[in-house]
């Protein structure tokens, strides 16, 4: 019987040295004459196991990890072919309490098929949902969405079933379906694993929103920074294509849904929705006005959806299991499972999908295992460059867009970023007023202005210069910023420069400059 060894092909495993491994462990099985194959998986989202080696005995997978060039020839002599131990031995991959204690819905197959054999996504629950959809009409579609309680994952939690409708609803001889994948937020890397690890999920996702409205194209508007993505996405569309997933009749359905890969150049305010369609259509990514809205003149000025890659990857589970089944998990009105995303200052980064409803602290410390330094966590910052910054004094508000909306944070696209007692919240601060002064796309003046105001700001206070006076001045800048903005790389900055005077003042109080002596 052939064995079947599984080495990630995920750009985290990749920058870990997978590739070597790879390479070592195709030397080995030829030295050795083996009947082996290697299946180059996505990543479990274990981080620091990275380079996971999995070897697939009697139907358990037995990881190895973190897995160098130099130790393959060593784990084939303990014995790797039959799961043998070895210091780098991990035992059975699912029952490690990281994986073990996840409720994976939307990563349900990542790490474990080969992410471009479309036989392995069928044999893993894929298609189950699409095809259940194409006997269902248009409307009922858009229910079972609405039903779940599905919110976008992108960061704003807008309600999906009611994006949907609206488009479903709109005029239109043309409508279209846009996929952000425009992942540009610090410590977040769900959309990029979705995409290396099980592209065929967001291609299902993306042609149930079409069957539900009306729209017969879609776009993947990624960012050129992800290089293995769109290399797999391009794949996985040609496959699906010529499977008749994609194309004149989805599935023999005598319905129509195609789709693209479309870059971007790199810009961060691209990741709000208007200005991504001004750059899928070739202008400059800046932010239109509202209304009118995407729903109803969208791309090339026709009704289109515009869903983050996650929002649109949970839809196949919710056609398959029902919304019923979805909305069973979470709490509130946050329903179903969120991908956390674990990085910085962390022991054990990575990926991990769960109900919504734990506590900030259970994720940081009992999760992510604290700091990587061993040294105390001072600040959580949830929701990328513009979220808030947390103290542990919060740690246990719930990870809930309500109940982090009602402390002054938000949950964003669920990037978790940690910070141990070094870390200087005022230069925390300044980084956020630089970041959207860098980003900003220069449409708005509280955006364009306010946000290099804030840098000066900063600077002025870490210099001693009329420290109180400063704080009052960036507070205001912030209010302005916060409601003149025209979209929310302005409006949300604050958020993070407000949370970290707020939470550590004791660093927004540096030394008076003392005059030098004549």
């Amino acid at each position: 019987m052939t064995l079947t060894i599984y080495i990630p092909r995920d750009a985290a495993a990749l920058s870990l040295g997978a590739d070597k491994v790879a390479k070592s462990v195709d030397q080995e099985i030829a030295k050795r004459g083996l009947d082996a194959r290697i299946v180059r998986n996505g990543s479990r989202g274990m981080f620091w196991l990275e380079p996971l080696v999995e070897v697939e005995i009697d139907g358990k997978r037995i990881g190895y990890g973190p897995v160098k060039a130099k130790d393959v020839a060593a784990l084939f002599d303990a014995g790797l072919a039959e799961g043998g131990e070895h210091p780098l031995c991990l035992g059975e991959v699912e029952s490690l309490p990281f994986l073990k204690e996840q409720t994976r819905l939307t990563f349900a197959r990542c790490g474990i098929t080969d992410p471009l054999s479309l036989q392995d996504y069928e044999a893993h629950g894929g298609l189950k949902g699409l095809r259940r959809a194409i006997g269902m009409a248009s409307s009922d579609i858009v229910k079972n969405v609405t039903d779940s309680g599905l919110r976008g994952r992108g960061g704003a939690g807008f309600p999906t079933g009611i994006k949907w409708k609206t488009v479903l609803d709109a005029p239109g001889d043309r409508k279209y379906i846009v996929c952000n994948a425009d992942e540009g937020d610090s410590g977040t890397f769900a959309d990029r694993m979705i995409m290396e690890g099980d592209p065929f999920v967001l291609i299902e996702g993306m042609t149930i929103a079409g069957l539900a409205t009306g729209a017969t194209k879609g776009f993947v508007y990624t960012r050129s920074e992800y290089p293995h993505a769109i290399a797999a996405m391009t794949e996985a569309v040609e496959i699906a294509r010529k499977a008749g997933i994609l194309g004149a009749s989805v599935l023999g359905s005598g319905k129509a849904f195609d789709m693209e890969i479309r870059t971007g150049a790199g810009a961060y305010v691209c990741g709000e929705e208007t200005a991504l369609l001004n750059s899928l259509e070739g202008k400059r990514g800046i932010v239109r006005a509202k209304p009118p809205l995407p729903a109803h003149k969208g791309l090339f000025n026709c009704p289109t959806v515009i869903n983050n890659v996650i929002s649109l990857a949970s839809v196949p589970i919710i056609m398959d299991k029902g919304a019923a089944f979805y909305r069973d998990f979470g709490m509130g009105r946050s329903r179903g499972t969120i991908p956390l995303q674990i990085a910085g200052n962390v022991k054990h980064g990575g990926l991990y999908e769960t109900a919504f409803g734990l506590s900030l602290g259970d994720i940081v410390d009992r999760i992510g295992g604290g700091t990587a330094t061993g040294r105390p966590v001072k600040a959580v910052q949830v929701g990328g460059p513009l979220g808030a910054y947390f103290p542990r004094a919060l740690f246990d508000t719930p990870f809930d867009y309500e109940a982090f909306a009602a402390k002054d944070g938000l949950i964003g696209h669920a990037g978790i970023v940690v910070f141990d007692d070094t870390a200087d919240m005022l230069k925390q601060a300044r980084f956020a007023m630089e970041f959207c002064a860098v980003e900003s796309c220069g449409k708005c003046t509280p955006c364009r202005i306010g946000s290099t105001r804030g840098v000066e700001t900063a600077d002025k206070i870490a210099q001693g210069i009329e420290p109180e006076k400063n704080r009052i001045l960036l507070a205001d800048l912030c209010n302005t910023m916060k409601f003149g903005s025209l979209c929310a790389l302005g409006g949300f900055t604050p958020y993070p420069v407000m949370s970290a005077m707020t939470h550590f003042p004791e660093d927004f109080s540096p030394a008076p400059l003392i005059e030098a002596a004549e």
